[in-house]
């Protein structure tokens, strides 16, 4: 087990998922995280599916405490001060000038804390125009331009997960840790902004690159078409999924896999330039095949001939796959009062040691009274 950051301390007063997800990106790697809440409802996102213990909220907050504190209260404003006065890092993801009402912008902070690291999280920046328009994960798909390029041409509608919010708050935490890093060499705190549209545009650079290099604008079917990607479902219902990129060997592969050589002989097929322009008739052609066979039968045929592929799982699937399995991605977790489950580990391998212990995340002030007892013996201490 490394905790790679075990001597780090974070705050987190952040709701739903920017600044949740930085904090847990840094309680992954072993920080203290203390999740600041507010009482009786907590963070917003506990109550997501009804109660304080959403699937939501459980996704971005393990490994973390939790403890209630009313900014308004000036003695737990007080207590909140003595929390920031013991921390590395503040993280925050209010709209501008919230922070600031609450008692704890930067400057409030600052005073009780030098060195800080203050990481302050928006939906369009800290000034601006759009400074203070409500921002959520679809609103920055969208002024990113990163929504066109994931949303089906025809009959168009929001489909997917919330990339923009996990992105940002992964982009936020490495911005934590690059501070970190320069303040162990100097002593010195930084204020770090990171807005949700200025992580998806950068997050979306690869469309950028074409517009500004080659006068470009991609779209949704622009890059599966280059790498000549395909999805096809099979005989079972389920389906598989083939990225072959350039090298003509996958393409050759394809052909064996399948048993259509003589696709090279037609000059729509013979080259890859060709097929980047007749995908759509690749498509029609092994739409049917693919429906004639199982998926684990293909997988197995293209397995062989050295096809890059996957099955295209469900998350009831992915994670029982053998090199899922061999990897120990998914681990248990436990909760004194929610019981047993199941999550997904940190990413992160140290010197060949993953992190199989996770903590699971904490109900509401589940750490109140331990972190309140902490700072005390602190002051007396």
């Amino acid at each position: 087990m490394v905790k790679i950051l075990k001597d780090i301390r974070v705050v987190e007063l952040g709701t739903y998922i920017t600044g949740p997800a930085a904090g847990m990106h840094l309680a992954d790697l072993g920080a203290d995280v203390i999740k600041v809440e507010r009482p009786g409802t907590g963070d917003p996102f506990r109550a997501f599916k009804g109660g304080l213990y959403s699937p939501h909220y459980q996704t971005y907050n393990r490994n973390k405490r939790s403890i209630a504190i009313d900014t308004k209260d000036p003695d737990d404003l007080a207590v909140l001060y003595d929390l920031v006065a013991t921390a590395d890092v503040f993280i925050q993801n209010f709209r501008p000038g919230v922070a600031e009402k609450l008692g704890v912008g930067e400057d409030a902070l600052r005073a009780v804390n030098p060195s800080l690291i203050y990481c302050a999280i928006s939906g369009f920046g800290k000034s601006g125009p759009s400074r203070d328009r409500p921002a959520f994960d679809t609103v920055a798909q969208a002024a990113s331009g990163f929504l066109r390029l994931v949303t089906p041409p025809t009959n168009p509608r929001v489909v997917g997960p919330a990339i923009a919010d996990a992105i940002t708050g992964q982009y936020a935490s490495m911005g934590i840790l690059a501070a970190l890093l320069e303040r162990s060499r100097t002593g010195k705190g930084r204020r770090l902004d990171i807005s949700m549209l200025e992580a998806m545009a950068h997050f979306n650079l690869d469309s950028f690159t074409h517009y500004y290099s080659v006068g470009e604008i991609m779209g949704p079917l622009s890059r599966p078409v280059v790498s000549q990607s395909y999805t096809f479902e099979c005989s079972d219902g389920k389906w598989v999924a083939i990225h072959m990129s350039s090298p003509t060997k996958f393409w050759e592969g394809l052909l064996e896999a399948t048993a259509q050589q003589a696709l090279n002989d037609d000059p729509r097929f013979n080259e890859r330039l060709e097929r980047i322009q007749h995908q759509d008739e690749l498509i029609e052609i092994f739409t049917p095949i693919f429906k004639t066979d199982t998926r684990d039968a293909w997988c197995e045929k293209l397995l062989q001939a050295e096809v890059p592929h996957s099955p295209a799982y469900d998350s009831d699937e992915a994670l029982e796959d053998p090199q899922a399995r061999h990897l120990k991605i998914a681990v248990p977790t436990h909760h004194p009062e929610m019981g047993d489950s199941t999550t997904v580990r940190a990413p992160y391998c140290f010197d060949d040691q993953p992190d199989l212990e996770v903590a699971a995340p904490p109900t509401l002030d589940q750490h109140g009274a331990e972190i309140r007892a902490e700072l005390q013996r602190r002051k007396t201490g």
